[in-house]
């Protein structure tokens, strides 16, 4: 599992961890019953606090992406992939509404937020 956290990111380490983890694990990278590695492992490779490792690994059990065993450690849930897919599908709508909203109120027309999104997914497809 390759993660990367960035400081000079706006977002918090544990959102970080937790994003990339879940972003593996809804491309089928992370399959059903995969271990995670334990939470000190993880804040040792990573170079980051415990607390963060623990509160991004609460926040995937939260969500339903993990379950951990106590003396066990952290697994990959068997949650529907799909079910898994169109939560994250309906958060994508919902800042969507957001941008639609925002770019009435400047009247910025269609076109041209179209053309904002495409270049947003292009830049992403080359990373």
């Amino acid at each position: 599992m390759n993660i990367i956290i960035s400081n000079s990111s706006d977002r918090p380490i544990y959102e970080q961890i937790a994003s990339q983890i879940k972003n593996a694990i809804i491309a089928g990278e992370l399959e059903a019953g995969a271990p995670l590695p334990s939470l000190r492992y993880l804040a040792r490779e990573l170079r980051v606090s415990l607390i963060s490792t623990k509160r991004a690994y609460e926040e995937l059990e939260k969500e339903g992406f993990i379950e951990s065993v106590q003396g066990k450690g952290s697994f990959v849930t068997g949650k529907n992939k799909e079910l898994m897919k169109e939560e994250q599908f309906k958060k994508i709508e919902e800042c969507l509404q957001d941008a639609v909203d925002m770019a009435r109120v400047a009247h910025i027309p269609y076109e041209e937020l179209k053309d904002v999104l495409a270049a947003l997914y292009e830049d992403w497809d080359k990373t």
